[in-house]
């Protein structure tokens, strides 16, 4: 069992390596494909919610009495602000599983700049025979990730829990998993088991939060949010490199 992970920068910096590396030639067109698809599928369910929005407010509209029709002007920037942020969270959940592929190739290709060693030697096919692979590893992110979510979200309706400690644990738990969430890609690639990538995560706390909570805060700005996967999957990538890859790229010292 591996005790001691090398100790380095802080998350946040990590994350912030990631706005460099994107922007490295022999990275971008891992973060281009990824990027126009995220664009194209929100601009898509904007414009279909938007529609809907429109129509429901249309509708509170006309249950208002006349002394209240004032409230349109506060509901409608509300209502939009609202319907953006969440779309920005659940577009984020959804590119996960379809770019899990170009977010595994991004992170073996960030390693390889990093280090100017390769990652992967086989082909392409040998990357396509693994996608059912990656894709079984963002289900089981998924299954860690849906009852706690379910168990912290029930926190809000606890009395004067959810009106004071429910939104702070909501915050730590939703760091938390933005670092398991980009943490894993390059891990993943390395054929570190998902168990012993939490492990690795916990040893490290203060850095894996620090990540997280900058990937979090970051994924709430509009616009901003587009690019967040990219960033985060390469200062991931960057935090692999210098705590982690030293003690798991020999297999035979790997947790068991």
């Amino acid at each position: 069992m591996i005790t001691q992970v090398k100790a380095a920068k802080s998350g946040v910096n990590y994350f912030m390596d990631g706005f460099a590396l994107i922007r490295r030639p022999g990275l971008r067109t891992f973060v281009i494909i990824p990027l126009l698809i995220n664009v194209l599928l929100f601009s898509a369910g904007f414009y279909v919610g938007y529609g809907k929005l429109q129509e429901l407010l249309v509708w509170v509209e006309g249950q208002l009495p006349e002394y209240l029709q004032w409230l349109n002007f506060v509901l409608w920037p509300l209502a939009v602000l609202s319907m953006i942020v969440v779309m920005a969270f659940v577009f984020s959940s959804v590119m996960n599983w379809l770019a899990a592929p170009f977010n595994g190739l991004l992170a073996e290709k960030a390693e390889q700049l990093l280090t100017g060693k390769p990652v992967n030697t086989g082909g392409a096919m040998d990357t396509v025979k693994d996608i059912p692979r990656m894709l079984g590893r963002e289900w089981m992110k998924l299954k860690y990730y849906l009852p706690r979510a379910i168990l912290f979200l029930l926190l809000f309706w606890v009395p004067f829990v959810g009106q004071t400690l429910a939104p702070v644990l909501w915050f730590l738990f939703s760091a938390w998993m933005m670092a398991v969430q980009y943490c894993d890609y390059p891990f993943d690639n390395h054929r570190v088991a998902f168990d012993d990538m939490k492990f690795a995560l916990k040893q490290t706390r203060g850095s894996a939060f620090s990540f997280g909570a900058t990937v979090t805060l970051f994924s709430m700005i509009p616009i901003v949010n587009f690019i967040v996967m990219p960033v985060a999957i390469c200062g991931a990538t960057a935090m692999w490199v210098d705590k982690y890859r030293e003690a798991y790229r020999n297999p035979a010292i790997a947790p068991q």
